[in-house]
């Protein structure tokens, strides 16, 4: 079985090598003893925290190479992908953005296959719309090359095309050159979640909607986790209301934009905080919905940790713009102006949110104005896109990009795992994640299982 690579920093994380944390983890006292079975209260296998695509990809991955093993998923919401996984683009990414060789590059470009075997195998339909990747001025195409070059060695297949051939294939869009990369397409990865979800339980697993985590406890023996019902109903909700107690031999936990409470509450000391980026969309007008035939891109800018504002066909047939990025003050906010007061407090307390704040603040400012004044978040697709109007633009929801940051202020560009003898907490996830779900879960699940 595969395992994260030791030697390979892009993978590294505190404490991989099994070992506990400085500052420890909770424990269960020794007078506890081991969990048993009651009528609130149950041993599995294996627990996985988090319904979103890596969580439940992490849960089938375990399923399938254990069959018979009893897993259950908790997830305090009334559905699966309810965040991050459910307010994404929808598009099923290639690759071409990532290091060659890295991590990133190769689960990606695995990840794009498997979702799309996943969607054949049943029944999910999916659009192998190709993107182009647009150079609007001398400095962009300079940028564009190399990134050309930085496909040809990943073994993507792109082809570079001129200011005419653009013009040919997409009348709408005006550059000086452009990628044309075949792999990319889109799907609906709320529609992949939910026969995920599926998928688990027909092998034998447990689904629990509604089922908010409210304390963590490692010992020697098993994970204690307390759960209480949050009323989110549905067919997999609780099926008891208050506090429950749920046991497991091994936990993993897919937290997302939780995923550093999780990690807290479990007693890991943690060196990072997750903190929201709102992405912002808009959705064109209907009588636009034949404007491109595939989707659009800017040349990603290196000083930015974003891919820019881009069109996007859905698998609804409409057309989204964005996003853009903002810094969020709600972790799970999706309207406009969202603001959570612990959420708020938890930032004032952590200096690496006023050291990125500090480092990002030009970008900041441009990005904030730009939230709140269309026609400058319009003058970011009129670069390739000149003939959309401030009327085009309609409300589309947000998303919200979880991200972490270190105290020093530094974003967490790649994995980060905090691993102990009965846990493993998946602390960052980065896009694209929702492509790469399936081989991440893979990985989590074979280092989860090499325990024996």
């Amino acid at each position: 079985m595969s395992q994260f690579p030791k030697d390979d920093p892009s993978l590294a994380g505190p404490g991989l090598d099994g070992s506990a944390m400085d500052g420890g983890v909770k424990e269960a006292s020794a007078e506890a003893g081991p969990a048993t079975t009651t009528k609130s209260t149950q041993l599995y296998d294996f627990a996985v925290i988090g319904g979103g695509i890596v969580g439940l990809a992490t849960a089938m991955r375990l399923l399938a190479e254990r069959p018979g093993s009893s897993l259950v998923v908790i997830e305090k919401e009334d559905r699966v992908a309810a965040h991050q996984t459910g307010h994404n683009s929808g598009v099923i990414h290639a690759g071409i953005y990532y290091k060659p060789g890295s991590h990133k590059a190769k689960l990606c470009k695995e990840g794009a296959v498997r979702t799309r075997q996943f969607c054949d195998e049943h029944g999910i339909p999916y659009r192998n719309t190709g993107k182009l990747i647009v150079a609007t001025n001398e400095a962009e195409l300079e940028r564009m090359n190399a990134l050309y070059e930085r496909a040809l060695i990943n073994e993507l297949d792109v082809e570079k095309i001129d200011e005419a051939e653009l013009k040919r294939r997409e009348p709408n869009i005006t550059g000086i050159g452009a990628i044309w990369l075949t792999s990319t397409g889109i799907v609906d990865y709320k529609a992949v979640c939910r026969t995920m979800a599926e998928v688990i339980e027909r092998a034998g697993g447990t689904i629990r909607l509604g089922t908010k985590v409210t304390d963590i406890t490692e010992s020697l023996s098993e994970v204690r986790i307390d759960v209480e019902s949050t009323d989110g109903g549905g067919r997999h909700s609780a099926a008891t209301h208050g506090g429950q107690t749920l046991y497991a031999k091994q936990l993993v936990v897919c937290g997302g934009i939780q995923a550093d409470r999780l990690a807290q509450m479990a007693g890991i000391d943690v060196d990072f905080q997750m903190v929201p980026f709102r992405g912002e969309y808009y959705r064109l007008d209907p009588k636009h919905n034949d404007i491109v035939d595939t989707l659009i891109y800017p040349v990603p800018d290196p000083d930015l940790p974003f891919l820019g504002v881009h069109l996007t066909l859905m698998m609804d047939g409409g057309v989204t713009v964005g996003p853009n990025a903002v810094m969020g003050f709600a972790r799970e906010g999706y309207p406009k102006w969202s603001l959570n007061r612990k959420d708020m407090a938890d930032f004032v307390r952590f200096p690496g949110f006023w050291k990125i704040a500090k480092s990002q603040l030009k970008t900041g400012i441009v990005e904030q104005w730009n939230s709140m004044y269309k026609p400058g978040y319009l003058e970011l697709v009129r670069k390739y896109c000149p003939q959309l109007t401030t009327a085009d633009l309609t409300p589309e929801p947000a998303g919200i990009r979880a991200q972490a940051v270190r105290k020093d202020g530094s974003m967490v560009e790649d994995f980060l795992f905090y691993d102990t003898p009965r846990m493993l907490h998946v602390c960052n996830a980065p896009s694209p994640a929702a492509t790469s779900a399936m081989p991440i879960g893979d990985l989590i699940a074979d280092k989860v299982l090499a325990r024996g």
